[in-house]
């Protein structure tokens, strides 16, 4: 019984301080992410030079940044939890993994795509899309699940370290999609029917559900 006992406060002990080194090591990345993010707006307005070309960086809080980028905006956010993943994934058939298996808990850090008018007139019931999220490990390296260039750009998590210069890379790989996502106009059907709140309140927010299509064009598609 004593035994069990010790085993249990060392699993609980052990496990603990893993997710907080984890999470530690995530919310640093962030915070360098962070700072990336506002150096390649400030670039970008600089390059740019064009006050209609809507650039600017919004915070709310410690773990959720709003970049606009034109008529989107990219909201980076980082959960505050640490996952693993589950025993039939296929990470666990790499020896990176299998021969260290808290390498395999991760911080995860999301963007998502909104319209920057979704956010401006706030209508909350506009949709945004996951481009993809990044799941930062105790070293330092990640993986990315997404679609496109970074779902298959870093695949490799030995040669996946969460640097500046790939933070750069991912941000202008972000604003890429969204400038390329571009909104279609709604059915005439999906459009035909309102209720009286949404047609008293569009002509001061603009209250009908608008949003991107799901997806985004790949090279598969253009073919």
């Amino acid at each position: 019984m004593n035994k069990n006992k010790a085993e249990i406060a060392s699993l609980l002990k052990k496990r603990s301080l893993l997710k907080q080194d984890v999470y530690e090591k995530s919310a640093h990345c962030y915070g360098e992410f962070r700072k990336v993010i506002e150096n390649e707006i400030e670039r970008l307005t600089k390059e740019i030079n064009n006050p209609r070309v809507r650039l600017k960086l919004q915070t709310n809080g410690d773990f959720e940044t709003h970049a606009y980028v034109g008529s989107d905006v990219l909201v980076f956010n980082m959960h505050t939890n640490v996952f693993t993943q589950p025993n039939n994934s296929s990470i666990w058939k790499d020896s990176y993994f299998e021969k260290n298996p808290e390498k395999g808990y991760f911080g995860i850090i999301n963007i998502y795509n909104f319209l920057a008018e979704s956010f401006l007139q706030k209508r909350m019931n506009d949709p945004g899309y996951l481009l993809c999220r990044i799941l930062v490990n105790i070293d330092g390296r990640f993986i990315i699940e997404g679609k496109g260039e970074l779902g298959y750009l870093y695949r490799n998590i030995r040669n996946n370290i969460f640097d500046q210069a790939t933070m750069k890379v991912i941000f202008d790989q972000a604003v890429k999609y969204a400038a390329e996502f571009d909104l279609y106009t709604p059915t005439y059907e999906s459009a035909s029917v309102v209720n009286v709140m949404q047609i008293k309140s569009v002509t001061s927010a603009q209250k009908l559900k608008t949003g991107k299509r799901l997806g985004f064009r790949f090279k598969n598609e253009l073919k």
